[in-house]
């Protein structure tokens, strides 16, 4: 279906006509969620990140037609490099084959396809299959990473783990490893569902129970008590409207007095929390014991927490201009603070122009978060918050498709350690025989990553979205660097001792470890090898000066012309060294 989307392309492109709009023409020939149906990636909905149960999308409305969104100018690659750059933005890794699927397919069939593919079996199953305790979070997490066959989802759920933040660190239950399991599980769900169902189901979920203590979360008392706000006050904060108001292309509103205009008040954060008390673990009175005594089975896991009526406030609670009756059932004063949340117009551009920066830019343009907003709020089939739609938003634009960040200065972004790590066990073939994945928590600095999956440090993620490198040039420059807040003198030592030392020896007594089957062919031949590295990790966008220095470095003794298998894997675990090591791999464009 790539000639739908070129034709609609194309048609935006051309000059408007006498009595022409673009608004109406783009309406007429372009619609992401429509090319995407046609291609087989579906409009919108979703399944839900429990068992059973489809939350129905949260509404419709939004600030305009399908024109926000275009005109895209570049719908497919016109060579392995562009391919490669737009499988590094959108997966996890690139490979010869989705290169070549890539540049066959074009940009948005070929996503279509990664959306509607067949699920794999979930992390919660094949975390259920081991005996307790066999297996952790981080192994779990790990080999989602590592050889899911769906990585574009994972790669997604991996960017909304980061606003949706629950740390393993900071979590715990009789079924910790199940529980994070089921949490990732249903941020994948979420990357191709509605944001409105998203929204409830991190709400109810055990995980963000424990983590933001909605879970056993009591109404008010005669002796003092009142629900707690920790909840109410981070999904306002951090995970839907965020602190300033906004227009639709991410910049802040201000007042007369040139201030910042707050989205909320502490009133608004009191009133919310109302409506998360009496939500608790659905264990069953069959369920307990059944793993022993005092120990329940796993099962409430996979469900989402379950309303006990007394507990739950019934006071009237007004919130951001809304607000639920004196005396209003539990699911019904949800369903309104849900969808009083979601319809705010701050959630288009708060959460696009973060999906932006995880996946495209630090720095997007406002006119590229309005266009991403503009799909939020109306997926070109009347449909607010569709998620599949968002993300082909973000990866289509023009920003980031077309050649100018290239040589921009100012566009890109950090890739962040966890990235890194992953993308060289999927390029090279990882693999652990005992599949157990014991990698473990890479989140020491000094001696690790400084950084491992659904590990936060806090609430707020690894790095602030508006974090800003103190006296930098970024900081003249009134930009902001997210990933940046991750790296001091200790992170970068760290991080290039930890690839050094990970590269010939892997892990787990050489249990998880990559194979480097095309690589160690190409160890004869240095221009070869970094040829093929520099497209695979870096997108082709190592400068020609890098690029000669680390060939001729593989070029000279004790490297050159390696003899046996132990040669030509260290020639190779010098090149990806040097190659991860570079300041044009590490900020990708």
């Amino acid at each position: 279906m790539v000639e739908q989307f070129e034709a609609g392309a194309a048609a935006l492109a051309e000059e408007d006509g006498p009595g022409v709009s673009r608004p109406a023409k783009a309406a007429a020939v372009f619609s992401i969620a429509a090319v995407l149906a046609a291609c087989g990636g579906g409009g919108g909905g979703g399944g839900s990140g429990f068992a059973g149960g489809v939350f129905p999308p949260g509404g419709t409305g939004g600030s305009g037609p399908v024109t926000d969104t275009g005109p895209y100018h570049y719908p497919r690659a016109n060579s392995d490099d562009e391919a490669a750059r737009f499988l590094l933005q959108a997966q996890l890794s690139a490979s010869d084959k989705d290169i070549a699927d890539v540049r066959a397919k074009g940009y948005m069939p070929w996503l279509a396809e990664q959306f509607s593919a067949p699920r794999e079996p979930s992390a919660w199953e094949w975390v259920n299959g081991r005996a307790r305790g066999a297996v952790d979070a981080d192994a779990m997490i790990w080999r989602q990473l590592m050889t899911s066959a769906d990585p574009v989802r994972k790669r997604m759920a991996l960017a909304l783990s980061e606003i949706f933040v629950v740390s393993s660190t900071d979590i715990g239950s009789s079924w910790p490893t199940a529980m994070m399991a089921q949490y990732w599980d249903t941020l994948v769900a979420g990357t191709t569902a509605n944001f409105r169902q998203l929204l409830e189901d991190v709400t109810l979920n055990p995980a963000m129970g424990f983590y933001l203590n909605t879970r056993g979360n009591r109404k008010e008392d005669i002796s003092g008590r009142q629900p707690d706000e920790n909840y109410a006050r981070e999904v306002m904060q951090l995970m839907s409207i965020g602190l300033y108001q906004l227009e639709a292309d991410g910049t802040v509103k201000t007042g007369p007095d040139g201030q910042p205009l707050e989205t909320y008040a502490q009133g608004d954060v009191s009133n919310l929390a109302r409506v998360f008390t009496g939500y608790d673990l659905d264990i069953r009175t069959a369920e307990r014991n059944a793993a022993g005594a005092g120990v329940e089975s796993n099962e409430w896991t996979t469900r989402p927490m379950a309303l006990t009526a007394r507990n739950h406030s019934t006071l009237a609670a007004r919130f951001l201009g809304a607000t639920v009756p004196d005396g209003t059932a539990g699911p019904d004063a949800l369903k309104i603070a849900l969808d009083t949340l979601f319809n705010h117009p701050n959630v288009g551009p708060f959460i696009g122009r973060q999906l932006i920066q995880r996946l495209v830019t630090s720095n997007p343009s406002p006119a590229y978060v309005q266009r991403v907003s503009g799909v939020f709020a109306d997926n070109g089939t009347g449909v607010r918050g569709d998620m599949k739609s968002v993300f082909a938003a973000v990866l289509f634009d023009d920003e980031a498709r077309g050649p100018a960040g290239l040589s921009d200065p100012h566009f890109g972004r950090l890739r962040e350690p966890m990235l890194r790590f992953v993308q060289w066990g999927r390029s090279f073939g990882i693999g652990s025989a005992r599949d157990t994945w014991k990698i473990g928590n890479t989140s020491d600095p000094s001696q690790s990553l400084g950084q491992s999956p659904l590990r936060s440090p806090s609430v707020f993620n690894f790095f602030r979205p508006g974090y800003v490198p103190p006296a930098t040039a970024i900081a003249s420059n009134r930009m902001v660097a997210p990933e940046f807040q991750l790296v001091n003198e200790t992170s970068v030592g760290g991080y290039l001792n930890f690839v050094q030392g990970i590269l010939p020896n892997g892990f787990d007594g050489g249990d998880v470890k990559v194979g480097y089957v095309n690589e160690k062919a190409m160890a004869g031949d240095p221009g070869a090898l970094v040829r093929r590295l520099n497209l695979l990790l870096a997108g082709n966008q190592l400068s020609a000066a890098t690029v000669a220095l680390i060939t001729d470095a593989l070029s000279k003794p004790p490297l050159a012309n390696p003899t046996s298998d132990t040669g030509r894997l260290a020639v190779v675990n010098a090149a990806v060294l040097m190659v991860m090591g570079s300041p044009e791999y590490l900020v990708q464009k």
